[in-house]
């Protein structure tokens, strides 16, 4: 008993003592965390301001009539676009909110009819025309209503029902997921469209039933992000140890301190001795499947990355709403760009439209309403991750020749300019 009361009392007088040096010190250390809050609040404020003031238009893409290129040419297109990120000078960033804008890549099938849509600022129109049509010279880009106009403004309600989450990757990124790359038929080697059964599902929806898969990008500075995945790549070859941020570092070294403070008082702390390196060549230290693993990731590396949102929403009235059908066949086809040794898309499930134990309905309606309008504003909130365009290119792409869907809309002929010599009066 007298130890522990010895204890306690030291360690009551430590406590003591931290209190009374907070007193010298709190006009030090308050400061600069109430800034960070003030500066986080305050930057979400005028990029809200900012992105409200923006006009944005949504334009569809109508694809050719036969497509017999992969997606590497959306690649391409992906690639094109990452030009949008420029250096923006300190005043407009911190006074005005500017940012490098998003764009909203938007797969929809709706009452069996499947469009291809992007939603961007009025100003990037030029720049979305000019690389579609280097990648698909026959297709069209045309300047459309937003699709979200045609449902009610307030959803669920007792005609109109929905179900959406946002979705989020299976592993850390730069991690890819199963790219276009590896779908490939064994024997005749013919690529193999990696959305032909997500087009299958879409164009099969009833009367009155929509399917909305929303991507939004954002451009991500290289410099910024190489060095990261560079480094993650040398942690996966096992060269050096998973670097840490300075907030991980902060509670790692705080545990220590306290995981430790009790043992002080009775024995000597022990560190554990730093493990020693295996000395093999790589090549032999891994398995196939991690080397398969690292090949993906050194790959992906080597491309541009997107700040990458995803949001799913499945909307339509009530008499034929099939939850189970529509959204467990396209999360099921969903499931074919995962891989076990690299990543894949999955749903997160903090986000899905669902509620249990008490006020169930209520609080039901109010986290469908919120998806819906997230979805309509475009909105960024929640889970992002970073993809490359190869990813990207996989995910949102025109259909190649082997998707035979009907229900998508093509270029029914290829235009052609006028004569040089045509007169003019």
């Amino acid at each position: 008993m007298d130890i522990i009361s010895s204890t306690i009392k030291d360690v009551a007088e430590v406590a003591g003592t931290l209190g009374k040096a907070f007193t010298y010190v709190w006009f030090i250390i308050l400061p600069p965390f109430f800034y960070w809050a003030f500066k986080a609040l305050w930057m979400d404020h005028v990029r809200r301001r900012y992105w409200g003031s923006v006009d944005k238009i949504l334009l569809e893409i109508i694809p050719p009539q036969n497509i017999e290129k992969s997606p590497k040419l959306m690649e391409s297109f992906f690639s094109g676009i990452h030009g949008v990120d420029t250096t923006i000078p300190n005043n407009e960033k911190y006074l005005k909110g500017r940012f490098i804008e998003w764009f909203s890549f938007e797969l929809v099938g709706d009452s069996g009819e499947i469009h291809f849509y992007v939603r961007i600022p009025k100003w990037d129109k030029g720049i979305i025309e000019a690389n579609i049509y280097a990648q698909y010279p026959d297709a069209q880009v045309v300047e459309v209503d937003d699709y979200v106009d045609k449902v009610p403004r307030i959803v669920p309600n007792k005609h109109w029902e929905i179900w959406g989450a946002d979705a989020k990757l299976t592993e850390e990124d730069p991690m890819p997921i199963r790219t276009y790359h590896r779908f490939q038929e064994d024997v005749t080697g013919k690529m193999i469209d990696p959305l032909s059964s997500i087009f299958e599902i879409l164009g099969k929806l009833g009367p009155n039933q929509k399917v909305w898969f929303q991507i939004l990008v954002n451009p991500v500075k290289e410099s910024s992000y190489y060095s990261k995945a560079k480094d993650y790549v040398e942690f996966i070859a096992g060269r050096k140890e998973k670097s840490k941020t300075t907030s991980e570092k902060m509670i790692q070294d705080i545990g220590d301190i306290f995981g430790n403070i009790f043992k002080a008082f009775t024995s000597v702390v022990e560190f554990p001795e730093e493990k020693k390196k295996d000395q093999q060549p790589l090549e032999f230290r891994l398995t196939p499947g991690e080397r398969e693993k690292l090949k993906s990731l050194e790959e992906n590396v080597g491309r541009v990355f997107f700040e990458t949102k995803i949001r799913f929403v499945y909307i339509g009235k009530r008499e034929n709403f099939d939850k189970p059908g529509v959204v467990g066949g396209f999360w099921g086809a969903m499931k074919q760009f995962s891989d076990q040794n690299t990543s894949g898309i999955s749903i997160e499930d903090s986000t899905k439209t669902y509620a249990w134990y008490f006020m169930v309905k209520p609080r039901l309606r109010y986290r469908q309403r919120i998806l819906f309008q997230r979805y309509v504003d475009r909105d960024w909130t929640g889970v992002t991750f970073k993809m490359s365009t190869a990813e990207l290119a996989t995910i949102f792409h025109p259909p190649d020749m082997s998707a035979m869907a009907p229900s998508i809309p093509r270029v029914e002929a290829k235009l052609g300019g006028a004569p040089a010599n045509l007169p003019v009066k």
